[in-house]
């Protein structure tokens, strides 16, 4: 069986970060192998999440590819989107920054406690990244999904063999996923670009 991180049509720690920020289409790219992790998590508690994932990085492509070489970063679609009515993609952008940032710090926290289920690194993960956000049927979804997590061993084997098989390459890409987020974040944050959103 192919391993997962040789799936993923594009990985985090390959996403070009120039001065002028995080290339748009890879990012796109390597977001869509969250959508395959939510996939190899093989619950249909998860369903409403991978739809949200995905349907945020549609938004976020469909601004793309309007004009390709202008929006060729993250940050220049959000800068030019910002103050005007139309901020489809900058929301879309944000939310997805959220789902990225939940499955990064959920898949961060199971790595780094191997004795830890992957409902327990999840939820706690979602405590940090995503409740403060949710209304009170959303977080029961979420709490759902949570617990419908596969066993540690189970889910590392569908990555492509066991924990020790596949930590060392999964750590690179969480790691890089994570530092793409938290350049996300700061950048919105930075220009107040998640106000009103």
């Amino acid at each position: 069986m192919q391993r997962f991180l040789d799936r993923v049509p594009f990985k985090f720690n390959d996403v070009a970060v120039t001065d002028a920020g995080i290339n748009t289409d890879e990012f796109l790219r390597a977001a869509q192998g969250v959508v395959m992790l939510f996939d190899e998590l093989g619950s249909a508690a998860f369903l409403p999440v991978k739809s949200d994932i995905e349907g945020n990085i549609g938004k976020v492509r469909a601004k793309f590819l309007t004009n390709p070489l202008q929006y060729d970063t993250l940050e220049k679609i959000i800068t030019a989107e910002a103050g005007t009515k139309d901020r489809t993609a900058t929301q879309g952008l944000l939310w997805l920054k959220r789902g990225l940032d939940f499955t990064a710090k959920g898949i961060a926290r199971n790595i780094a406690q191997p004795g830890e289920e992957l409902s327990e690194s999840f939820t706690e993960a979602y405590r940090l990244t995503l409740k403060e956000f949710h209304n009170f049927i959303i977080k029961g979804v979420f709490n759902m999904a949570m617990k419908a997590c596969p066993a540690r061993k189970d889910f590392y084997a569908k990555l492509g063999g066991s924990y020790e098989d596949i930590v060392d390459d999964l750590r690179v890409w969480v790691d890089a996923l994570q530092k793409l987020v938290d350049s996300l974040s700061e950048f919105y944050r930075k220009g107040a670009y998640d106000k009103g959103l």
